[in-house]
């Protein structure tokens, strides 16, 4: 870990400073001298540079002046509750017939909605209301109450994914990453507006960079409220989306292969808490960044083509018991996309005999050298985070 001063507080990284772009460094900053941070602001290995927060940034909001929290839609970001999932099944792939995996894998690729606006005939039902709420209360939500119906069960696109993978021990392991959808983008592009409306609160440090690109309400304002219930039903929309997606993946799999599924596995990175640390009562914003409570399960993805971990969290307080969502991105997609080598990056994939749909130009933005080294990642994190399972990817689904 290395602590940087210069600041109204500390900016704790767990990566070299040199490996950090200098966008992202200037977003740590800018929170780090936010008139509500509380006690240092933590960057997370996987740290680049997000929208006003990095992604790997971890910023806790201390109280008001008259006492309140508030919570800042920005540092959760668009895409509220995406998170992982993972499954172990009770088959090793030395059980399996051969191109039993393959052929899985062409199935999810043919089943499994994907990309930017992708609708399914959903076998779930949208969750629950936050107590106390009528869909009256959640405006944003209610709105999209009917695209959220269809989009229930797709995977999205971008940096999402379904992964078939093996553990140390030969047994099949399957894993999705996703989110909450069109309607969690719009909740937050939405309550981003708002929050500038809230700005007054800070007087004349309401034009401070820090303030403007991180603007906070507090939780006990009609908007602050309305945020949380629908960041609340975001992030059970996006656990109950990677529910029905496993559940179809699962009967896939079962189509070929008779086998057993363990517990699902669900961890989400971009979310708002109300936590305890350094004795006071803060509001913990993870954008990019998973939980890692002492004993706490999660799961570390790699990058298309290196392994992923399943986690044990070590509860560690100077990153507000916080470790990274993922490898982090080396490359931006148009960077990516201009620079690296198709062939190349489809020749290590096929290497490793990694089943993979990597066919055009548009694809590089996913490959794996667009991102950092996950073992890098992983220890730099090792006074975060302990390694419980390691997960070598057989097949990969890209969004």
């Amino acid at each position: 870990m290395v602590e940087l001063s210069g600041a109204r507080t500390p900016v704790k990284l767990w990566v070299a400073i040199e490996d950090v772009e200098q966008e992202a460094l200037q977003q740590m900053f800018n929170a780090a001298n936010h008139p509500l941070t509380f006690h240092h602001v933590a960057g997370m290995p996987d740290i680049h540079k997000g929208y006003s927060l990095p992604i790997g940034g971890v910023w806790a909001v201390g109280p008001n002046d008259a006492g309140v929290l508030s919570v800042c839609p920005a540092a959760v970001g668009y895409d509220i509750g995406c998170g992982m999932c993972a499954c172990r099944t009770g088959i090793t792939v030395d059980e399996l017939p051969a191109d039993t995996v393959r052929t899985i894998a062409i199935e999810i690729k043919q089943k499994l909605p994907a990309g930017v606006g992708s609708r399914a005939a959903s076998a779930g039902s949208l969750p629950d209301l936050p107590d106390g709420c009528s869909r009256l209360d959640l405006p944003i939500v209610d709105r999209d109450w009917q695209s959220a119906e269809v989009q229930l069960g797709t995977l999205g696109a971008g940096n999402h994914f379904a992964e078939l993978q093996s553990d140390g021990d030969g047994r099949l392991w399957v894993m999705l990453h996703s989110g909450s959808r069109n309607v969690g983008w719009n909740v937050a592009d939405h309550y981003m507006k708002v929050a500038h409306t809230h700005n007054g609160q800070f007087g004349n440090q309401a034009k401070d960079v820090a303030a403007w690109d991180l603007p906070t309400m507090p939780v006990d304002s009609d908007d602050g409220r309305a945020y949380l219930w629908q960041m609340e039903w975001c992030l059970a929309f996006a656990l109950e989306n990677r529910r029905v997606m496993m559940d179809l993946i699962k009967a896939i799999v079962k189509k070929h292969v008779w086998t057993t599924f363990g517990e699902m596995i669900n961890i989400n990175h971009n979310a708002a808490w109300a936590e305890e640390h350094f004795g006071e009562t803060v509001m913990v914003h993870r954008k990019g960044a998973t939980q890692a409570f002492a004993d706490q399960v999660g799961i570390i993805p790699g990058s298309q083509g290196t392994r992923s971990y399943i986690v044990r969290g070590l509860g560690n307080p100077g990153s507000f018991c916080s470790c990274s969502h993922g490898a982090g991105r080396l490359l931006s997609r148009s960077k990516a996309k201009k620079t690296l080598d198709l062939e190349e990056e489809k020749r290590k994939m096929d290497e490793q005999g990694i089943i993979h749909f990597m066919s055009e130009q548009a694809d590089l933005d996913e490959a794996a050298s667009a991102y950092k080294p996950i073992d890098v990642v992983m220890a730099n994190q090792a006074d975060l985070v302990e390694i419980g399972v390691e997960l070598t990817p057989l097949a990969v689904i890209k969004g």
